[in-house]
């Protein structure tokens, strides 16, 4: 008797996409586009560029703290390590989450550090504080940056960290780039307050889509400018080279784009966040993301299969792309198994991080995904994932799962 899972057949409706990217239509902006031609200036900080920056600190974070725009966020990454550690570095590692993306990794890499990986905990998916203590304790005056992400837009414990870099005397930077929209417990946007730099990502996936584009927030006026003239080559106002730096800034139209964003974003965050919230209510076999503030800002939803599924993760979703649906897996495999930071990187017990990954599947959201299109995707991943039955040699679940054909 085979016990894999059968797959049944659902008829198919029009595709749903993982991500379904939604920039502002800069086609319904052609009076603003010919004031960008008119005034002749595309990008160093422009006065569009200088808007959004006042209107999204106004808007989100209530008038408290200071932003800057990036052309990107990895690069804002790379400026934030680079201010926070100088040039002489106390150490040689960058202390961050083996379950996230690449960019945290690379930004550390290019800017002369190893990753130095720690494990998460088992309900947040954030990083662990015990794990991070650990490795606190076995690398000490090594550690030359904390580099804490907040997982998929979930809040971290942004006083734990301050008290934690304070206590240990380590720069921290904060990578945030999947929660710009994502609210802390008492409603303040995610970093409102932080003296050390947040970077928020603007990219095309993200809940607050432009394209391409990212910030940087902290509520040091100061180091925003230090970090403003690291953007532009590291040049002072007398145009003199006075901080490392590079290219870092956003266009004019990009800026456009962003502003025109910021005026449906929080419509926009309230729709994402509410469809967690009815996945978690149609799927209570699987697992859901702990969430530790109000909201998150989701450019997808992410779970965990139930145990007897889990290794069938590829099968799943076959099946799910079959019937129209996308899915992914973030963060499987997690950074300590890819083959770059295997050999320029440094893991603690990441025993978690593997569980985690394992199990772990990416459903759709979007501006405009509706409750039915999400009731079917539920309804076809349940049955997907129906409870071991007989699968009978040919059929659609045999197919799926042993594309070799029966055994011999």
């Amino acid at each position: 008797m085979d016990m894999q899972h059968k797959f049944h057949a659902v008829p198919s409706a029009d595709p749903i996409p993982l991500i379904r990217s939604y920039p502002a239509r800069l086609s319904l902006a052609g009076h603003a586009l010919a004031s960008i031609e008119r005034s002749g200036i595309y990008s160093n900080f422009g006065p569009v560029n200088a808007n959004f920056e006042a209107e999204i600190i106004e808007r989100m974070f209530n008038g408290a703290g200071s932003i800057m725009t990036v052309a990107n966020a990895t690069l804002g990454l790379m400026l934030a390590i680079r201010q926070a550690i100088g040039f002489r570095p106390r150490g040689s590692y960058a202390l961050m989450p083996s379950f996230t993306f690449a960019a945290a990794a690379q930004a550390a890499l290019w800017c002369g550090l190893t990753p130095l990986f720690c494990d998460i905990d088992r309900e947040t998916w954030l990083p662990d504080a015990a794990a991070e203590d650990d490795l606190l304790r076995r690398y000490g005056e090594e550690i030359a940056v904390i580099l804490p992400n907040a997982t998929f837009g979930n809040c971290l414990d942004l006083a734990r960290y301050e008290q934690l870099s304070a206590t240990h005397g380590i720069p921290l930077v904060i990578d945030g780039a999947a929660a710009l929209g994502s609210l802390h417990s008492n409603g303040a946007a995610f970093g409102t307050g932080s003296p050390h730099p947040v970077i928020f990502s603007m990219h095309a996936t993200k809940a607050f889509a432009t394209g391409e584009g990212g910030l940087i927030y902290s509520a040091d006026a100061e180091k925003i400018a230090t970090l403003r003239s690291m953007a532009g080559f590291g040049l002072n106002a007398e145009r003199l080279v006075t901080l490392p730096g590079f290219n870092a800034k956003l266009t004019e139209v990009a800026a456009l784009s962003a502003l025109m964003k910021l005026q449906d974003i929080e419509a926009i965050s309230e729709h994402r966040f509410s469809l967690h919230r009815l996945y978690g209510a149609l799927l209570p076999d699987f697992t859901f993301q702990r969430i530790t503030g109000r909201r998150n800002a989701l450019q997808f939803v992410s779970a965990l299969l139930p145990e007897d599924c889990a290794k069938q993760v590829p099968e799943i979703a076959a099946e799910l792309s079959r019937h129209g649906i996308g899915s992914g897996r973030y963060f499987a495999p997690h950074l300590a198994d890819h083959p770059l930071f295997r050999t320029h990187g440094v893991a603690g017990d990441l025993r978690v991080s593997d569980e985690i990954s394992r199990r772990m599947i990416s459903l759709p959201v979007s501006d405009i995904l509706r409750e039915a299109d999400l009731r079917r995707i539920c309804e076809i991943l349940r049955q997907v994932c129906a409870p071991p039955l007989h699968v009978v040699p040919g059929s659609l679940g045999w197919a799926t799962l042993h594309p070799a054909g029966p055994p011999a």
